[in-house]
């Protein structure tokens, strides 16, 4: 009889009933929070990477445009409609107040500090497109400011892009534009940075 107890009795001690289920609980609390911060990650790389992009492609036009075009006649891309044009614009976007320039210098520094803050809850791919390009615009005319002449903080951005009856502008003026206006129509939407979608 002790013998059949002992074959058929009491299992051999192993976790307490629930234990098991604790520890399957936890790993799957530490996956599910691990698969949280995926999306958060993947984000910010695309936002990086966009504004790497922008930020390289206005660097090397800028490059390009003053190696080659500055203080020779501008050249015709769709006739009079589209020229490049080398102009050195100490102002804002699209030559607008040249008196200002350290004072749109420190405005760039902040939009640049905001965009880094808000990409630490960024989860839509559309809200990291649009702050990427408004990230690249920011640093491309930023370098300008602090390493082209007359001086940090005071340097004159280049322009070169020149439409018939439009101010001249550049790469990064673009990548600034389109981000704003792409954050302007997700705001309608009621998208928000994080994922969130508001209906009304």
């Amino acid at each position: 009889m002790a013998e059949a107890e002992r074959i058929t009795g009491t299992p051999e001690s192993g976790p307490e009933p629930g234990q098991g289920d604790g520890g399957e609980t936890e790993r799957g609390a530490a996956e599910a929070g691990a698969t949280a911060t995926q999306p958060k990650r993947r984000r910010i790389t695309a936002l990086l990477v966009v504004a790497l992009i922008v930020y390289l492609l206005d660097l090397g036009s800028k490059l390009l445009v003053v190696a080659k075009l500055e203080h020779h006649a501008p050249v015709q891309v769709i006739g009079t409609l589209l020229q490049f044009e080398v102009i050195r614009n100490r102002g804002a976007a699209f030559s607008m107040g040249e008196a200002l320039t350290i004072f749109l210098t420190l405005i760039a520094v902040a939009v640049i500090v905001v965009i880094f803050r808000v990409a630490r809850k960024l989860y839509s791919l559309p809200w990291a497109i649009a702050l990427g390009l408004l990230l690249g615009g920011a640093f491309g005319n930023l370098t300008d400011r602090l390493f082209r002449s007359p001086g940090v903080f005071q340097g004159a951005v280049v322009d070169f892009i020149a439409p018939a009856h439009f101010a001249v502008f550049n790469l990064a003026d673009s990548g600034i534009v389109c981000g704003g206006i792409l954050i302007v129509l997700l705001s309608f939407r009621g998208l928000d940075p994080d994922g969130t979608l508001h209906k009304d």
